[in-house]
């Protein structure tokens, strides 16, 4: 383990400046007087998944959604936790680093203190390994003073990103117990937020003192759903790749050449007919003179091609199965033994490598686009030799923009979110509550219209599910999977708009580096900004309706009236039942093994 882990860090002449930005909090965090608001009991987004989620997590599934009110909001019942004895929390990295996970903390430690000055904050030094070992950091002003908006995780570090066997979670619990926590906060994408969700359930079932409440952080921005708009980190990768690959655009159209670096691909189509698409694009460019372009590949693309993907499941099995392997690929199948022969022996190296936490293929060690590059060109020097193609020899250079944004200083957007959650996670924990994760929607807003929320983790989890329809079957364990590109979604239209201009135009823009100050220093990903995702407000709009039905329909009013009321109620009944069933859920989909 590190031992320079904690220790003050020695700040650039641009770092003391960051350190020095104050982020802000929404009107609802702000005073000594925090008030919650607990809404209805929730359930899971597919009525299949519901009962199956409610047997597996018994104790903490159905809780009640927890809003945030402003200090001007009426609400008669509304909690306000006037009684502060002073607590203990712990907090663990447990996903891969993203910038703003420091300010996390920062928020943390600021409502603990703020709370009572006897509340007592502790890191986990190590990431969950820490947690396991019982190696703590006391989180301090003089601790953070060096970390305050700053990029990655070295505050605390991160090692597995997993709390989920047998021997884990009891090392968990052991450690929990041993220091008196009253609250565990795990920072973390949808592996960790799933882990903590049995997390909560085992401390429950074990009458375990110690709470789970789980913040959304990771670079890969896959953490949405109603509740979680973006995730701690996203806006900043954004911006740091942008600026990356703006300029692989200015160096491929000033030295003309083509090449294959990271983008979004979302169509079923098979590998070689992916390779065909791109030589048809290189040809079309080639008959307007243009012999440069790029290409951005995502990072799991390769596992969103049919046979690559019942390949890596067969492997993953093999794997699960204990097989070694050397021995994995006389294992497969006949069908996907040609298909691992075919491919370069550097992605069948790739392919073989250990797995991720998850169980699954480290997507990121996979050379994508060296083996799409190399693909190309043999499918481009087949055109040449038929004659179907008469341009310039193809040549490709390949970049890997995967990890260059996590440890980069965060955006203002990312230093804000963080330090938010890290004031909800506390006053969840102050409230007593259990296996809830901290939300903030309505970002693409101003701070001030931000609304703050404690969302069950179990009204985020699912059971993957093989096809769609009315003999489809949920399958596995319940957890948070990550958010697929919603394609009928207004960024996604936006990119389709724009498809056939960018394979054949050069539409290249320079933004730089992110900007902390001035114009650009607020701007969001169109991700955020032009979607319509503000499911808390359509809560509060919903529930205005329902109140003014109420008072409209009080005992008295004319006989008209209400029948013209249970008319228009059974309607929106039958509506919202047909809308409710399994086919219109919105699940993630995967293909059978």
């Amino acid at each position: 383990m590190n031992p320079d882990l904690g220790t003050p860090r020695e700040l650039t002449g641009l770092q003391r400046r960051r350190a020095l930005y104050q982020p802000e909090l929404p009107p609802c965090l702000q005073g000594t007087r925090i008030r919650m608001d607990f809404g209805d009991s929730t359930t899971t987004i597919d009525p299949k998944c519901a009962n199956i989620v409610a047997r597996a997590i018994p104790r903490t599934f159905g809780q009640k959604l927890v809003h945030f009110l402003d200090p001007n909001t009426m609400a008669h019942d509304a909690q306000v936790n006037e009684e502060r004895p002073p607590i203990r929390v712990g907090v663990v990295f447990s996903g891969r680093q993203s910038p703003g996970g420091h300010n996390v903390i920062w928020g943390i430690y600021e409502a603990m203190k703020a709370q009572n000055p006897q509340n007592v904050v502790l890191g986990f030094v190590g990431g969950t390994e820490g947690l396991f070992e019982n190696k703590t950091l006391e989180i301090t002003e003089d601790v953070l003073s060096s970390y305050k908006n700053q990029g990655g995780f070295d505050l605390l570090g991160r090692t597995v990103d997993q709390i989920r066997t047998t021997e884990q979670v009891n090392a968990a619990m052991s450690t929990c117990r041993h220091l008196n926590l009253h609250g565990l906060i795990i920072i973390g994408g949808v592996i960790s937020n799933s882990d903590a969700a049995q997390l909560a359930e085992t401390f429950a079932e074990n009458n375990c003192r110690t709470k789970i409440v789980g913040v959304p952080v990771t670079i890969n921005g896959d953490l949405r759903n109603q509740f979680v708009e973006t995730t701690v980190g996203f806006d900043t990768v954004c911006k740091v790749s942008s600026q990356l690959i703006s300029n692989v655009c200015l160096d491929a159209i000033s030295a003309g050449k083509v090449i294959l670096a990271e983008e979004v691909a979302l169509s079923k189509l098979t590998l070689m007919e992916i390779i065909n698409k791109i030589c048809d694009g290189v040809e079309a460019r080639a008959a307007q003179g243009k012999y440069h372009g790029v290409l951005l590949i995502p990072e799991g693309l390769i596992e969103s091609i049919p046979e690559m993907y019942a390949l890596i499941q067969e492997i993953n099995i093999l794997y699960n199965n204990n097989v070694p392997k050397d021995n994995i690929p006389s294992e497969l199948s006949p069908w996907a033994a040609a298909l691992f022969k075919f491919l370069p022996p550097f992605i069948r190296t790739e392919l073989l490598l250990h797995q991720e936490s998850d169980n699954s293929a480290q997507l990121s060690q996979i050379d994508t686009e060296h083996l799409l590059a190399h693909l190309v060109e043999a499918e481009m020097n087949k055109r040449t030799k038929q004659g179907t193609y008469k341009g310039r020899k193809f040549s490709s250079v390949c970049h890997f923009f995967g990890f260059q944004a996590r440890g980069s200083l965060p955006s203002n957007f990312d230093c804000d979110y963080a330090y938010v959650l890290g004031h909800v996670s506390v006053h969840i924990l102050a409230a007593g509550l259990n296996g809830y994760m901290a939300t903030v929607t309505n970002l693409k807003d101003s701070i001030n219209k931000w609304r703050c929320a404690a969302v069950p983790l179990t009204a985020m989890m699912s059971m993957r599910r093989h096809l769609r329809g009315p003999g489809a079957v949920p399958i596995g364990k319940p957890a948070i999977h990550p958010s697929p590109i919603d394609l009928k979604g207004e960024s996604y239209a936006v990119l389709r708009e724009k498809a056939s201009s960018f394979l054949l135009d050069d539409f290249y823009r320079t933004p730089g580096g992110i900007q902390f100050e001035g114009p650009g220093a607020d701007a969001k990903p169109i991700t955020l900004t032009i979607e319509d995702q503000d499911y808390l407000g359509d809560i509060k709009i919903l529930q205005d309706y329902i109140d003014k039905v109420r008072t409209i329909l009080k005992p008295g009013c004319s006989r008209e009236v209400l029948k013209a009321a249970v008319s228009s109620m059974a309607s929106v009944n039958d509506v919202l039942r047909a809308m409710s069933g399994p086919l219109n859920a919105e699940l993630p989909l995967y293909h059978f093994s």
